[in-house]
């Protein structure tokens, strides 16, 4: 599983719930479908490069958060 890392305060039973839901996505095309899959839907809001080979794909989750997808 890859790393969540938390800097929004979820309570243990939220930060486990997310856990589970990210658990299988290990390709950037697999957090796309589950972002299109969602309800309401979630499409990539931004990308950003971070160097040739790696960019960040940040997603809205909910209310005023986001997350946001390492990719290499």
């Amino acid at each position: 599983m890859v790393p969540l890392t938390d800097h929004s305060g979820l309570s243990p039973e939220r930060r486990a719930a997310l856990e589970r839901q990210l658990a299988p996505l290990t390709l950037l095309q697999d957090v796309v479908r589950w972002g299109f899959a969602s309800t309401p839907p979630r499409d990539v809001a931004a990308v950003v490069v971070q160097d040739e080979f790696t960019h960040d794909v940040v997603l809205p989750w909910e209310e005023e958060r986001y997350l946001v997808f390492d990719t290499t």
